[in-house]
């Protein structure tokens, strides 16, 4: 199915203002009024990053009384359990908090539960790992909204909870010592675009408040938050802008000694390090520790200031990511036979796959790909020996997933995430019936044509109009990421420079030059080998891309990063 381009909507008057305003090309006005610049005051709030511009800590529900549970905590010498999830933003926000109590002085252990074994959010190993160690406060970072049975369970057993998260709770909520989760009914707090690492960072600069410390106790830490908030896929906007920003500096500066051994080990050491380059290079690591083994080591390494064993650690994590690619790739494969031979696209607006074989450890990734790939929810779904699956499911911007799982929950033995992202689990003989009930809504909500896929443009751009002006003002916009994306170009009628080369290990990448003019830039294209022949014709071109930078060999150069290609129009 061919994408269809489509330049996004503005106001001509408004961005001719802009252009006027500030003195720049139409393009960059364009640039800025889809992002909501279009004054003075919008621009210095965009451009110029100000840490006291983050929203008081306090106006979240329940932060008052966990503060004071946990200065009361440390006062007397009692000791926490940090309990975070598996992946990034579990792990990182882990990992952060218990630093962060540690250089309070605070007795503080941290838990990461077992992907396989204990499954998503909090456990009751968990629980009895902190009894044993005798720890009456128990922190839960990036889960516990839901956990009700676990809640009271702790509780029984003497243990206080507070639960960090930012997963949209249920109607009701847990017997909870307090819960700060800026998505529950009754929070105020402003800014609803937190992960679970920005809450628990949230807490942090509240306890600094009401204890009296340096806040830079927790900023320090920001380059944690900044790997969880990248990972999490939530908006780089508001707060969280302000939040990676502060993170990809200490990054730069090399603060911490395990993300340093992450950058060595994945061939980044020394590059810029962009919110993407978090996603695709660094997060994939950090997540492999749980995924195929032991996700504790995560944290480990993001704690450790050994460079020894953070670079042993970081290494392992490495090759356990190569495992896992190549797990990846078999049941993507086995996917798309399946939907090529049980589902009917013409008819079914979202896709639900399930089977004994396929490893719980990447049903998220494999969901992703199934998903960019038909353009359609899907679920991906893994069943144990014991007739229980686990499923990942993925949207589009056009679907609800967790609002259609609650319309579904009667099949499901537990469910949560997000409008884009979630997670279920369920017993193998309902599955037929979630499927069915699935795709109705998903029939019901998803027109046809929501199902062609598209690409939107920021602008059409000639490739001269890419300059060392163009470049820094584009440097300027960032950090990009959801709410705030890479901006996209349209080029149209240009020329392919010599002969097009094919590279990668599976020879999916094709990498070429386009001219126009005395203009002329390498372009890029990963998982794009279906359009060599178009470059092979001797035709003009239209391409649809990004622009980014290549590091190669000390030299930084442009490079279009290239979404698709059209035989010139």
């Amino acid at each position: 199915m061919e994408t269809v381009w489509k330049l996004k909507p503005v106001d001509n008057d408004v961005v001719k203002y802009i252009s006027k305003e500030f003195k720049l090309p139409e393009i960059y006005a364009r640039i800025m009024y889809l992002r909501g610049i279009q004054d003075r005051l919008s621009s210095r709030e965009f451009f110029f990053s100000d840490q006291s511009r983050l929203h008081d800590p306090f106006l979240m529900t329940g932060m008052e009384k966990a503060v004071k549970k946990i200065l009361n905590q440390i006062a007397d010498k009692k000791s926490i359990l940090v309990f975070g999830d598996y992946d990034v933003d579990g792990t990182t926000g882990t990992s952060m908090f218990y630093l962060f109590l540690k250089s309070l002085g605070a007795d503080v252990y941290y838990y990461i539960p077992s992907r396989e074994q204990e499954g998503y959010g909090l456990s009751n190993n968990g629980i009895d790992y902190a009894h044993k160690i005798g720890v009456s406060l128990l922190v839960s970072v990036d889960c516990g909204i839901n956990a009700f049975e676990k809640i009271d369970y702790a509780e029984s057993l003497g243990i206080d909870t507070i639960i960090t998260d930012h997963h949209r709770p249920d109607h009701k909520l847990p017997n909870a010592f307090s819960i700060l989760n800026p998505n529950q009914k009754e929070c105020n707090y402003p800014f609803k675009g937190l992960c679970g690492a920005g809450v628990v960072f949230k807490f942090a600069l509240a306890i600094c408040e009401r204890g009296g410390f340096n806040p830079e106790l927790a900023w320090q830490h920001a380059d944690l938050i900044a790997l969880g908030t990248a990972a999490d896929l939530v908006p780089i906007l508001d707060e969280n802008r302000i939040i990676v920003e502060k993170g990809l500096a200490l990054i730069e500066t090399g603060n911490k000694t395990g993300i340093q051994a992450l950058l060595k080990t994945s061939g980044m050491f020394g590059k810029e390090i962009t919110v993407g380059r978090m996603v695709f290079w660094l997060a994939p690591k950090i997540n492999a520790a749980g995924r195929l083994g032991d996700a504790g080591r995560a944290v480990k390494l993001l704690i450790s200031s050994n460079p020894v064993y953070a670079f042993e650690l970081a290494r392992e994590l490495e090759i356990e990511n190569k495992k896992r690619q190549d797990i990846t790739t078999n049941i993507t494969e086995d996917a798309v036979m399946m939907v090529n031979s049980q589902v009917d696209l013409e008819n079914e607006h979202a896709i639900v796959l399930a089977s004994r074989d396929w490893h719980a450890g990447v049903i998220g990734i494999v969901a992703s790909r199934i998903r960019e790939l038909y353009n359609r929810p899907v679920f991906i779904i893994s069943v144990d020996e014991n007739g229980i699956g686990k499923a990942s499911g993925r949207s589009t911007s056009k679907f609800n997933l967790y609002d259609t799982l609650e319309k579904c929950k009667e099949n499901l033995i537990a469910f949560g995430g997000h409008p884009i992202a979630a997670g279920l689990t369920i017993n193998e003989s309902d599955i037929p019936k979630f499927r069915k009930d699935f795709i109705r809504i998903a029939n019901d909500s998803i027109t046809k044509s929501d199902l062609i896929p598209s690409i939107r443009f920021d602008g059409n751009l000639q490739i001269n109009q890419i300059d060392g002006r163009f470049i820094k003002f584009l440097k300027a916009m960032s950090p990009y990421g959801p709410g705030n994306m890479r901006p996209k170009f349209l080029s149209k009628n240009v020329s392919v420079a010599g002969i097009p080369r094919v590279l990668g290990k599976d020879r999916d990448t094709i990498k070429f030059t386009v001219k126009e003019g005395k203009a002329v830039f390498e372009a890029i294209g990963f998982r794009m080998i279906e359009h060599y022949e178009k470059l092979i014709l001797n035709k003009p071109i239209d391409i649809a891309y990004e622009i980014g930078e290549n590091d190669w060999n000390g030299n930084t150069t442009i490079q279009l990063e290239l979404k698709d290609i059209k035989i010139g129009t």
